[in-house]
């Protein structure tokens, strides 16, 4: 149940057109991957000035440790998948374009805000309702964000059983990644008694 479901959507909104914006430019410069990747390093550290430089207390160490983790996780898996084929990168002179790492450090921030933003509207704000939310979302704005990357020709799945060019498996990999990334930060904010919105 939500609160506020007009809050609630425009958070949904906002959220959806991030994934856009991002997937165009993505798109529009993918034979650029270093010009992508230093665009992407400069929102990695405006978002580090705004949640752990900026504020003179509450500094949210959290999203450093979940962006590393993400980031040092989606590598691993995007080096298994190019190099068995699984999918491929197109227009870069690499395998891996370099601004692989830093997509995925932003998406765990892109969730984690997201997430954050969202439950104060739930009914009930267990940590069972913060899973469950988590999970939707883990399955299906990233999948969305890819949908878009994918039609621009950034990448092609050889995976079959696709929906709009993301296969199922992707599906699975995604909420994979964030929801391991979910437990660790869970635990640590459980041992060091964290109080977070997300994972608390």
């Amino acid at each position: 149940m939500i609160t506020n479901k007009k809050e609630f959507s425009k958070e949904l909104i906002k959220g959806i057109l991030k994934l856009v914006i991002a997937g165009i430019l993505i798109g529009v410069l993918k034979q650029h991957d270093l010009v992508i990747a230093l665009l992407l390093i400069l929102k990695i550290f405006h978002n580090i000035y705004i949640e752990i430089i900026k504020p003179k207390q509450n500094k949210n160490w959290l999203l450093l440790i979940g962006m590393f983790l993400t980031g040092f996780g989606g590598i691993i898996g995007e080096t298994w998948g190019v190099s068995n084929n699984y999918w491929e990168y197109h227009e870069v002179s690499r395998a891996l374009p370099l601004w692989l790492p830093f997509a995925w450090m932003l998406a765990f921030h892109y969730l984690y805000k997201l997430e954050r933003n969202l439950i104060p509207y739930l009914v009930n704000k267990s940590q069972k309702n913060k899973i469950i939310l988590a999970i939707v979302l883990a399955l299906i704005f990233p999948a969305f964000g890819e949908v878009i990357t994918i039609k621009l020709g950034v990448w092609t799945y050889y995976w079959p059983y696709q929906i709009l060019g993301v296969p199922l498996y992707a599906f699975a990999c995604l909420v994979f990644v964030h929801m391991l990334v979910y437990i660790i930060l869970h635990y640590v904010c459980k041992k060091f008694k964290i109080k977070d919105k997300v994972y608390a």
